[in-house]
């Protein structure tokens, strides 16, 4: 089979009389380093660049610039900056810089970068207000150069710059939403930029000094977020009491944040207390909010206390405080919180400092009666209907998902209407259930309404048909959406088709959508490469699957993870070729990239196609020393991570050596499964035994010494036949060789 991987087409060159640093719309920007300055800290006031004052300059070769950019003519502008022979006035570059990053599209990105790039090969970075600064970090941040734009606001902290709120409080909410489930680096960088500009104002002998750079509530509540993220309860804390210190209060958002803490840390018990708190502070409560109380119970699987809240909004009733305590009569403080002045990091020490009402309840001053009304009544929004909705399809109730967006229909409130959220939501609740005629009606009847199906709703319709299997159906939905609807297909879309070609063995196809997708200049993700990797290593071809590695490898905008380490290492391994698959492994520890369970569990299935129990010997000797570690609670010099290994990898380990008549590392493997809860197969192990080694050691022409070489080996063997309940030579004695190599 031809492979044909195509390369994404170059950007097209702009006219400079220098040459800029290039940036295509997936290369991040490079580090911003300011010179260290010794001058005062001082503040500009962060505006928008229309609203900038001309001023006065010396330089009349200037005059023209300056005019342009009043103007509003900011390609002109540009385009006589490149031209000219000297470097423009700092108003001129300032306001210049302000108008690209303004702009906000990559070559307007691209052009504010060779700007600074410039000012910094030249040391005139001092030229640049901070209004411009922020503008280009504000910008940067949009654009998902989260890094860049964060190297700017820490390079402008370092030279005595104060950025605006409004600019490094978007930096750190974008740096937030950069992260995912795999990777929380994000988030670790989000607080660390947030704690440097509060260390920063601390200096200062008055704050008033830098009133616009002082953090506000949604500064706050961006770094609140972070903590949650990254599931530091005590952080947490931390930043919610600086709140006072630079005299912010909290709002809705910022208990609707402890929501989410309360959900990451399984407390759905003080969900209540939140709005509570919240009521008690005369805080202005809004619909998301309430929103955020409903998919709570919804992310605890708790539909009935989330119906119940829906209901009560329906009747108008404001007593939700009483509906939720009395949805939950079980409620104990001592098993709720476990005060410990003590213990500063324990959580529920941080839960009662954020909720001191749960004192009264400790107290015993808590009354049914006393508790906080709702402000005014509030009904039902579609939000919060689909929300309910969404909790009904992961608990596969489709009956009740769709009757619920029949309800909705015949609301009288027009706001409590289903959208094109609610119609995709019975969509995926159909698709999920199999019901892809009954999921294309729902499609059908969007369009009659006017409810115009999105990208999402047809990328659920295609994994619905991929995963059963019609892959010709889902090659018409494709051309349907493209050609007839209009809506072009994503990166996501054609992964789905991907995915659906493994699942029929079809390579091929996986490829072709795969150089489609590149055609139409859509950038493939880390998920395109190692799902077309999979395709290829499951059809024995892994050669191709190294292509696809190499090439993932050289693309600057996808990282290289883990995952598709394991699928190279699995391409080789389903062919037995050890050594390839032993080459991987050690490419990938070069690579900082440490082996986890399924890199060793397919190695080991290697091993076991290529008989070769000697490799099996070092993996298990590699496989034993993490497990060390990890049972030493991680304390370790090296910087390989433990490993807590599974029934797949220690069971085929087991399986090699009991075949290779490796009994005492046999034994090894048995007993670190036993530690780790994991039930040996004693009747496999038996069954290999008897039909390969029964007649073991019965030689009765043997020479002396080679007798006595086998001695060990058959101390091993008995101890094993001991283990499985065969007879042997040790039967009611003590039989175990010596303490297993850290397993007592």
């Amino acid at each position: 089979m031809n492979i044909t991987l195509l390369q994404p087409p170059p950007s097209p060159p702009i006219s400079t009389s220098f040459q800029p640093h290039p940036l295509h719309h997936h290369t991040p920007f490079s580090p911003l380093i300011f010179p260290k300055t010794k001058t005062n800290s001082f503040v500009l006031n962060y505006t928008n660049p229309s609203s900038l004052t001309a001023t006065t300059t010396s330089e009349p070769r200037d005059q023209k610039l300056l005019t342009l950019l009043q103007q509003r003519k900011t390609e002109e502008a540009w385009i006589a900056y490149t031209l000219s022979t000297h470097l423009p006035n700092p108003t001129c570059l300032s306001r210049l810089l302000s108008q690209l990053s303004h702009h906000n599209t990559p070559t307007s990105l691209t052009r504010a970068q060779s700007i600074v790039t410039r000012l910094r090969n030249e040391s005139q970075l001092h030229r640049l207000d901070s209004n411009s600064l922020g503008l280009l970090a504000v910008a940067a941040a949009k654009a998902g150069h989260t890094l860049y734009a964060s190297s700017v606001v820490k390079s402008m902290l370092r030279s005595g710059y104060l950025p605006h709120v409004k600019a490094w409080s978007a930096v750190v909410s974008s740096l937030d939403s950069a992260s995912d489930d795999d990777d929380a680096s994000g988030s670790v960088e989000a607080l660390r930029l947030f704690h440097a500009v509060t260390r920063r104002l601390r200096r200062l002998p008055d704050l008033e000094m830098a009133a616009d750079s002082r953090p506000d509530t949604a500064a706050f509540n961006a770094a609140l977020n972070a903590c949650v993220n990254l599931g530091d309860c005590k952080m947490f804390l931390q930043v919610f009491d600086e709140m006072s210190e630079f005299g912010v209060v909290p709002d809705s958002w910022s208990y609707n944040i402890v929501m989410k803490l309360c959900c990451g840390s399984n407390r759905k018990d003080l969900l209540v207390f939140v709005l509570e708190r919240i009521l008690q502070l005369n805080i202005g409560l809004c619909m998301t909010t309430l929103h955020s109380l409903v998919a709570a119970y919804v992310d605890f699987n708790d539909l009935e206390t989330a119906e119940k809240i829906v209901q009560a909004m329906r009747e108008k009733r404001r007593d939700l405080c009483r509906i939720l305590r009395e949805a939950n009569p079980h409620f104990s403080f001592e098993n709720s919180v476990n005060v410990d002045d003590d213990v500063d990091d324990d959580v529920d020490s941080v839960f009662h400092k954020l909720l001191p009402n749960l004192m009264m309840e400790k107290s015993g001053n808590g009354n049914l009666n006393d508790l906080p009304l709702l402000p005014k009544v509030y009904t039902p929004n579609t939000r919060i209907y689909t929300t309910l909705m969404k909790g009904y399809m992961k608990a596969g109730r489709v009956t009740d998902t769709v009757r619920m967006l029949e309800a909705m229909r015949c609301q009288d409130d027009s706001a409590s209407h289903p959208d094109h959220v609610s119609y995709t939501t019975v969509v995926s609740a159909l698709v999920k259930a199999g019901f892809m005629d009954r999921a294309r009606q729902v499609l059908a009847e969007m369009t009659r309404i006017g409810v115009p199906a999105n990208l999402i709703t047809y990328n659920i319709l295609l994994k619905g048909y991929c995963k059963q299997l019609q892959m010709v159906e889902a090659r018409e939905l494709l051309k349907e959406m493209a050609e007839d609807i209009g809506i072009q297909p994503d990166v996501v879309s054609y992964n789905i088709l991907i995915d659906g070609c493994i699942l029929v063995d079809d390579s091929a196809g996986a490829l072709s959508f795969f150089n489609e997708m590149r055609a139409k200049g859509i950038a493939p993700t880390k998920v395109s490469y190692t799902t077309l990797m999979k395709a290829f290593a499951l059809s024995g071809q892994p050669k191709l699957a190294q292509r696809v590695f190499d090439e993932m490898m050289n693309d600057s905008r996808v990282k290289v993870d883990l995952i598709a380490w394991n699928m190279l290492v699995e391409g080789y391994s389903r062919l037995g070729l050890v050594e390839e698959a032993k080459k991987v492994m050690q490419k990938m520890k070069e690579n900082g990239v440490h082996p986890n369970v399924s890199t060793y569990g397919s190695y080991a299935n290697a091993i076991a196609l290529a008989r070769k129990p000697g490799e099996a010997l070092i993996l298990w000797n590699e496989v034993k020393e993490r497990c060390k570690v990890a049972k030493e609670g991680g304390k370790t010099d090296s910087s390989v991570p433990p490993l807590k290994p599974d029934e797949g990898l220690l069971d085929a380990l087991a399986d090699i050596c009991v075949r290779a008549a490796f009994f005492k590392k046999a034994l090894e493997i048995v007993a670190c499964m036993e530690e780790h809860g994991i039930p040996p197969n004693k009747t496999k192990y038996t069954r290999i035994y008897v039909e390969m080694h029964s007649r073991m050691f019965t030689s009765k022409h043997a020479s002396q010494a080679r007798q006595d070489r086998r001695v060990e080996r058959k101390r091993a063997a008995e101890a094993f036949k001991f283990w499985l309940g065969l007879p042997n030579s040790y039967y009611g004695s003590e039989w175990r060789l010596e303490p297993l190599d850290g397993y007592e």
